[in-house]
């Protein structure tokens, strides 16, 4: 964990939850070698009224398998130091996670020319204006691409970090480290970054209660028109009340609850993929084997050699 002069404290400690925690014998996560390092080991100056002592330098770098450079307030400002550590990173082929306004830094590094990116929303059309030749997505979570792991901003450092948790070790891992922190298990990547929330009818229920049976219930039929139907709307005003309490569209959720639930099936169950299929309501193993490679980029099979047990 690369800290900088100006460090956010909580876009440093969202990713300290994942990566820094000890072993904990309930839900016995990986425990990872973390080390906290900067440029000029000493005093760190902080933004919100207290400074970091840091005893580690940029060496500290040299042979981690992931890089994660913390959001800081200054972010225009470049540390050649820190750039040439993050070069060095990612040409021996280490994991490089940028979060918040530490984006600005891979920009800085050249390593964000063609590349699927985002930062916080207030910062997404200067990061596009910096660096023209990235692809900014101004509207997601995080952005995966190859090694290169880009996050919105505060809150988002946990999904981003628990998606590559997921990448990495599994659903169950991913899953258990949620519990710990006591957040979701999975936001997709390309979930706005803020929701929009209508403000609803002095009768109106959210849908919160519907979507815990969504999850419960998979294999039934969830389309559009069953679900309006089961929270007595019209399609229309149901889609829209979706987005706006989801930030995302009924069909996209759903299927993202469904390979999620397949996920943990193949890793704890040895039961065919068309089990599987019929289980979390995809119908067929093909159908399974499809969105399952769009979401992860595995086919079922191989996510289970991967990991299963």
């Amino acid at each position: 964990m690369v800290v900088q002069d100006g460090a956010e404290p909580f876009g440093l400690g969202s990713l300290v939850e994942v990566w820094g925690e000890p072993y904990h014998p309930e839900d016995a996560t990986p425990v990872f070698d973390f080390q906290v390092c900067t440029p000029r080991p000493g005093r760190v100056r902080g933004r919100s009224d207290y400074d970091l002592h840091v005893e580690r330098g940029l060496e500290a770098t040299a042979d981690a398998d992931l890089v994660c450079l913390s959001p800081k307030h200054e972010f225009l400002r470049h540390d050649p130091a820190v750039l040439e550590a993050v070069r060095a990173a990612y040409d021996r082929g280490a994991i490089i996670y940028a979060h918040c306004s530490g984006v600005f830094d891979l920009g800085a590094a050249g390593l964000l020319d063609g590349r699927e990116c985002t930062t916080h929303w207030r910062y997404t059309d200067l990061l596009a204006a910096t660096y023209p030749e990235a692809k900014v997505s101004p509207d997601v979570l995080y952005c995966h691409d190859g090694t290169v792991l880009t996050g919105a901003g505060s809150a988002a450092g946990i999904d981003a970090s628990l998606h590559l948790l997921r990448e990495q070790y599994g659903a169950a891992v991913a899953a258990a480290t949620a519990r710990r922190i006591v957040v979701p298990p999975h936001r997709d990547g390309g979930q706005a970054q803020f929701i929009v929330r209508s403000v609803p009818d002095c009768d109106a229920e959210t849908l919160g209660p519907l979507l815990q049976w969504i999850v419960e219930n998979l294999a039934e039929d969830l389309s559009v028109e069953a679900l309006a139907r089961r929270n007595h709307m019209s399609e229309r005003t149901f889609a829209r009340r979706f987005r706006a309490e989801t930030g995302t569209t009924p069909h996209s959720w759903v299927t993202r609850q469904r390979v999620q639930a397949a996920e943990e099936l193949l890793e704890r169950t040895d039961h065919s993929v068309d089990w599987v299929a019929g289980e979390v309501g995809f119908g067929n193993a093909a159908t399974l084997r499809h969105h399952f490679a769009r979401v992860r980029g595995l086919s079922p099979q191989q996510y289970r050699r991967r990991f299963a047990g």
